[in-house]
């Protein structure tokens, strides 16, 4: 699969403007042939990277020993130089799981683009262990940026255990380097070198999640300040006073409502937590060689810290199972939705359903 990448460029200052009337009829020319040779150079450089699956790039110069594993070998070797006849059951469902999102990216992506830098600031970098990661919110991203911190240095050097990190800690700016803030020679090097994955969950589990976790709890004022009294102002006539200014009582079908309106992604992005995984993470632009769920996190997480010869190093944290929204509670939500919310929540989401190959919920009632 192709990538392409297109750095961010400026116009050349003009400083020929001093020069006298004379002069500069003289060499017309010739500074435009400059000007214009300056211009391509800025504008046209496009850097095309090429992910083979069969024979991963090798890093170049002071990048040759990063991210190599204890066989000495990058986890995307260890991912690819396996013998076909030769792999595991759950090497088999990884590579399944791969060709199926390359499938649904063909079938359903119109129209391709490059990748710009925006599209990289959910990408982290492990430059020790050749990984990058892109984190999707509400499924497991606080987990996977401790473990990370602790992978990189991050964590500080007495700590060396994920859950030894508070929570608010790994989402501290600066902890983790995303790949938006390289050059963009080192950004193709690790596009080409690196394992490249991410997490991904039913799409209905995961915005009831958010939702609970946002709108739902007393702690996250800020969101209810932010969110919530917007969401209240536009979607319930003759709010209290009170509901304004405070923004804390949101209800599901408010929250659906203020999804689907078609003004709201046109005064601002959608937020992280609710935003679609394919706007956060480029799927059909960047050549995943993991896709981890949410509903087998365990299983996968131990895959990827294996290819990555950090197994020994840290253990991915077991998940909570007591608050965790399931699919028997996501439902519970839905029960209240009308059929005509339900099928246009559904077709917002409908990418994230069919490149991660999960199936509209029996729960919904639409035709």
């Amino acid at each position: 699969m192709k990538t392409t990448y297109v750095p961010i460029s400026h116009e050349p200052k003009r400083f020929w403007s001093a020069l006298s009337s004379r002069s500069f009829k003289m060499r017309k020319p010739r500074v435009n042939r400059m000007v214009l040779a300056m211009c391509l150079g800025s504008f046209v450089m496009v850097i095309f990277y090429f992910q083979s699956n069969l024979k991963p790039a090798a890093t170049q110069g002071g990048d040759q020993a990063r991210g190599l594993g204890k066989s000495g070998r990058s986890p995307l070797q260890t991912l690819y130089d396996t013998d076909p006849m030769e792999l595991s059951p759950l090497q088999v469902m990884h590579q399944g799981r791969r060709e199926l999102l390359e499938e649904a990216c063909r079938s359903y992506t119109r129209k391709r683009r490059v990748l710009i830098p925006e599209d990289l600031k959910h990408v982290i970098v492990d430059d020790q262990h050749g990984l990058l990661y892109c984190y999707v919110p509400k499924v497991a991203c606080t987990n996977w940026k401790r473990v990370l911190m602790v992978l990189t240095g991050g964590a500080g050097p007495d700590r060396h255990e994920p859950l030894q990190i508070p929570a608010h800690e790994a989402h501290v700016p600066g902890r983790l380097r995303t790949l938006s803030e390289y050059s963009t020679a080192e950004i193709n090097q690790r596009l080409r070198g690196y394992l490249k994955f991410l997490f991904v969950r039913e799409p209905f589990e995961r915005l009831v999640s958010a939702y609970r976790n946002k709108f739902t709890r007393s702690y996250n004022t800020a969101f209810h300040k932010r969110y919530g009294t917007k969401i209240v102002r536009r979607e319930r006539p003759d709010a209290r006073p009170e509901a304004l200014e405070r923004g804390d009582d949101v209800s599901f079908g408010e929250f659906v409502r203020y999804l689907v309106d078609p003004a709201t992604q046109r005064e601002e992005p959608f937020n992280e937590h609710w935003e679609r995984v394919h706007s956060l993470c480029h799927p059909c632009l960047i050549h995943y060689d993991v896709v981890g769920k949410y509903e087998t996190l365990e299983e996968d997480a131990t895959y990827v810290l294996k290819l990555a010869g950090a197994d020994g190093e840290v253990r991915f944290p077991a998940s909570g199972k007591n608050t965790r929204t399931t699919g028997e509670l996501a439902a519970s939500y839905f029960k209240d939705i009308s059929p005509v919310y339900q099928r246009k929540l559904y077709n917002l989401y409908r990418m994230d359903f069919l490149l991660f190959n999960y199936t509209m919920p029996d729960y919904l009632r639409v035709h």
